[in-house]
C-alpha cells in the first residue's frame, strides 16, 4: 500500500500532471488533444502520461491510429482514504483567528472569545 501511495503522490506532485488529470475529468482525450494546451513537446507529454499510467491514474488505449487517455478515478481512492485520516481536525474560524491576532498585536482591541476559534 505504501508503494502505491508513493507512486500516486509522486505522480500528483507535478503541476502538469495535475492539469492533465483535470482535463480528463471532462472526458477521454486523444494524446494530441491533451498536449495542445501545453508549451512542451509531444514526447514530454508522453512522459507525463507514462507516469500517470504507471501510477494507475489513467489508462491509455489505442483506437485506430489514435491513442486515447482515460481517467481512472478509483486509483485515487487509497490516497483519498489516507488523506481523510487528517480530516479529524476541526476547521479554524478564520475571522475569529484574525480577530485574535489583531488583539494580540493591538492590546487595546477587544479580545475574541475562546470558543470562536
Amino acid at each position: 500500500m505504501t508503494e502505491t501511495l508513493d507512486t500516486v503522490f509522486a505522480a500528483l506532485a507535478d503541476p502538469t500532471r495535475r492539469a492533465i488529470l483535470s482535463m480528463l475529468l471532462e472526458d477521454d482525450m486523444a494524446v494530441t488533444d491533451v498536449a495542445d494546451p501545453f508549451e512542451m513537446s509531444l514526447a514530454a507529454i508522453s512522459k507525463h502520461l507514462t507516469i500517470l499510467t504507471r501510477a494507475g491514474l489513467i489508462t491509455q488505449e489505442k483506437r485506430g491510429r489514435v491513442k486515447w487517455c482515460k481517467l481512472e478515478p478509483d486509483a485515487l481512492r487509497a490516497a483519498s482514504v489516507w488523506m481523510q485520516g487528517f480530516g479529524q481536525f476541526e476547521p479554524v474560524n478564520l475571522d475569529a483567528f484574525e480577530r485574535f491576532l489583531e488583539s494580540e498585536l493591538n492590546p487595546a482591541a477587544p479580545s475574541p472569545q475562546e470558543d470562536e476559534l
